[in-house]
């Protein structure tokens, strides 16, 4: 009698862990499923009429990934046990490879914020002269040599295969990743963003209350009064510093909040999660604005070539200085105070 009761507690633990495993991995696909859904709104938002660059090509692969992982992991939950070219294929895969995928994204973004720097200095620059093809095969290959790079190394280091091994075998909890890079990155980012406001707040807030919305070549724009007569200097980079910030927070004030939120709070976001496309289009526009203001006495030795950002429209930081006398040309259409 005692031996069948120990049998029955037996079973039923084991059914008990089986179906609280089923009801993660039912979790994690709904996670999944929700970041693509999230992804592909982000892409139908973005501006179309941009250049190509970096960061365009590798959201568009973030999301490719993103895809593949949840077809791999509805494919395992539906089959459950199945093999494959010789390889069993179980509900622990999912974990396994939602894993992998944690590790390498927790491993992309500083990477990616170096490349995507480099990229737009020399395209503001002007130093690399490619066709439109050759660019393209070029951040193809590059993406494709991040993304294998990165997969290689998380698979070569012994401690991750070791920690993917023991956790997913011997155990049923599944553990992800939580990225120190997207942390830092993000700290980095608001600290800058901070000492950037307070050293130019006045010259906000006063941007802030005579900001005009007019229209430039059939696009609505942002009109900032031309304060100034005198060509763009470098002396002149505190006012483009302060047009920079209402144009950044006027697009992503929410998503600042929100990053404030996490790293006062230091909530534990898994890095497959954390690695999405809203967060690249933020850096983005981050490293867009860092570029122009660091180039900032260039903007009148030629025409200009407006930042490319699907989101922020930067043409409203440039157009005063170069057509003075905008606000006579086009009629303001409204007001914005603040």
């Amino acid at each position: 009698m005692t031996a069948l009761s120990s049998e029955n507690y037996s079973f039923q633990y084991q059914l008990n862990q089986t179906n609280q495993l089923l009801d993660i991995n039912c979790l994690l696909l709904l996670i999944i499923l929700g970041k693509i859904l999230l992804n592909i709104l982000t892409l139908g938002m973005r501006r179309k009429n941009t250049y190509q660059n970096f960061m365009e090509y590798f959201c568009i692969s973030l999301a490719f990934v993103d895809l593949l992982l949840l077809v791999n992991i509805s494919i395992i939950s539906y089959f459950r046990d199945f093999v494959l070219l010789g390889i069993r294929f179980t509900k622990y895969h999912i974990c396994l490879f939602t894993q992998i995928i944690s590790f390498t994204y927790g491993f992309l973004p500083y990477p990616v914020f170096l490349i995507a720097f480099i990229d737009y200095y020399l395209n503001f620059s002007k130093t690399t002269k490619l066709s439109f093809k050759c660019q393209k095969l070029f951040y193809f290959f590059i993406i494709i040599l991040l993304w294998i790079s990165v997969l290689a190394y998380v698979l070569g280091d012994p401690a991750i295969y070791q920690s993917l091994k023991a956790k997913n075998i011997h155990s049923y909890q599944c553990p992800f990743y939580v990225s120190i890079q997207s942390y830092w990155l993000s700290f980095s980012m608001m600290m800058i963003l901070s000492v950037a406001f307070i050293t130019s707040w006045s010259e906000v807030i006063t941007l802030v209350q005579a900001i005009r919305i007019t229209s430039y070549m059939n696009e609505t724009i942002l009109y900032f009064p031309f304060l100034s007569q005198s060509s763009y200097t470098m002396s002149s980079k505190k006012i483009l510093l302060s047009k920079l910030i209402v144009c950044f927070l006027g697009t992503w004030l929410p998503f600042v909040l929100l990053q404030i939120i996490i790293l006062l709070f230091k909530v534990q976001i898994p890095a497959y999660i954390e690695m999405n496309i809203p967060w690249l289009y933020f850096v983005n526009s981050f490293l867009v604005a860092t570029v122009y203001w660091f180039n900032c006495h260039k903007l009148n030795l030629r025409d200009i070539a407006l930042p490319v950002d699907p989101f922020v429209n930067w043409k409203c930081c440039f157009i005063p200085l170069i057509i003075p006398n905008l606000g006579q040309i086009e009629k303001p259409i409204s007001i914005i105070i603040c």
